[in-house]
């Protein structure tokens, strides 16, 4: 199945400020997820973004916070035990997720979204840990589970759907 912008929702996991210096190529995970978000913005695809307990870890980078419709607060691992199913809209059944630590935040917020019968993908380079074993371990798990994992390309391309597309000269400029 192909992810459809119609469909979608990008959710942007603990981008926070205090965590990302540790993130394993953190500056690149984040350099992609703010491509994603971008796109998803040209393309109308909200993007929710969720904070770890932020009073600890601080806010999302502010240039993750600016692409987010809606920054969820949450002391839980699970995003959706934390508000993001409410947060959800009805007919946007696929989510794609990018985020940290991919072992602990991003997995368990997959996991609870599969369980509760939406489609995932995860996005490979827009998702990191501080240790690099512990994020192919994650994508490993979520792979097995269900869970699609991709690229930031293979998203902005499906959502696109094809090169007439009246956004897909600005999207790809985000992508070069």
């Amino acid at each position: 199945m192909l992810m459809s912008a119609a469909k979608s929702t990008l959710v942007l996991v603990d981008f926070q400020g205090r965590l990302m210096p540790a993130i394993s190529d953190g500056e690149a995970v984040v350099g992609r997820a703010l491509t994603l978000a971008t796109i998803a913005g040209l393309l109308d695809v909200p993007v929710i973004g969720t904070e770890q307990t932020p009073d600890k870890l601080g806010p999302n980078d502010n240039r993750i916070y600016q692409h987010c419709q809606q920054t969820l607060h949450k002391n839980t691992f699970d995003a959706c035990e934390g508000g993001l199913l409410n947060a959800l809209e009805d007919h946007r059944t696929h989510v794609i997720i990018g985020g940290c630590e991919a072992h602990i935040c991003v997995l368990q917020t997959a996991m609870g979204l599969l369980d509760a019968g939406y489609r995932v993908w995860v996005v490979a380079d827009a998702v990191g840990s501080r240790l690099p074993a512990n994020k192919e371990l994650a994508l490993q798990r979520l792979r097995q589970q269900g869970a699609d994992i991709v690229s930031t390309e293979m998203v902005a391309f499906e959502w696109l759907g094809e090169s007439e597309h009246p956004q897909f000269r600005n999207a790809l400029a985000h992508l070069k």
